[in-house]
């Protein structure tokens, strides 16, 4: 890279960890091509991006966001990885780390909160954000569905009995006619 390359991925860099809440910091030390193309894929599921850069340049694109926190992690060959969904990128990671031995995660930051990888871990046991969307809404509905029952029962209830009294007359006026 010469210098120009350098300072756009500088920048480029510094612009995407600016919008994001979530950094994760791992260490990939003698993982093949095929075990970083099949992260890259499941980051890329979870909405996460993953990317290989040098320390130096990292330590440049982290000033000026929340993350300088991270600086002090940023040693050997590292990679960062970062969402908008905090839990998405530590269960990609966290995942990817359980079933391969030469990718682990060395900690990262929520905010300007620093996490080591004991916190990454924790934080990607919790449920995502999809998840805890969909028990909202089931929580939600699960009331109004319950009420939509109660007021429907009462007029179904009378119902029968007027379907029970025209039955009873029906039977009244064959006993009579009979």
């Amino acid at each position: 890279m010469d210098r120009t390359e350098k300072r756009e991925f500088v920048t480029e860099l510094n612009q995407a960890l600016s919008a994001t809440s979530m950094i994760v910091v791992t260490r990939n030390a003698g993982m093949t091509v095929a075990d970083v193309t099949k992260l890259r894929r499941q980051m890329g599921a979870a909405g996460a991006t993953y990317k290989v850069a040098k320390n130096r340049l990292t330590n440049l694109a982290l000033d000026g966001t929340q993350f300088n926190s991270l600086k002090p992690l940023l040693k050997g060959p590292i990679a960062l990885a970062w969402a908008m969904d905090p839990v998405a990128v530590a269960k990609a990671a966290v995942d990817f780390a359980k079933t391969n031995d030469k990718f682990i995660v060395v900690g990262g930051a929520l905010g300007s909160q620093s996490l080591d990888a004991d916190g990454i871990k924790a934080l990607a046991a919790l449920p995502s954000l999809n998840e805890l969307r969909a028990s909202l809404v089931g929580m939600i509905s699960t009331p109004a569905t319950r009420i939509a029952g109660v007021l429907q029962a009462p007029a179904g209830q009378l119902a029968r009995v007027f379907a029970a009294y025209a039955k009873r007359d029906e039977v009244e006026a064959v006993a009579e006619a009979a």
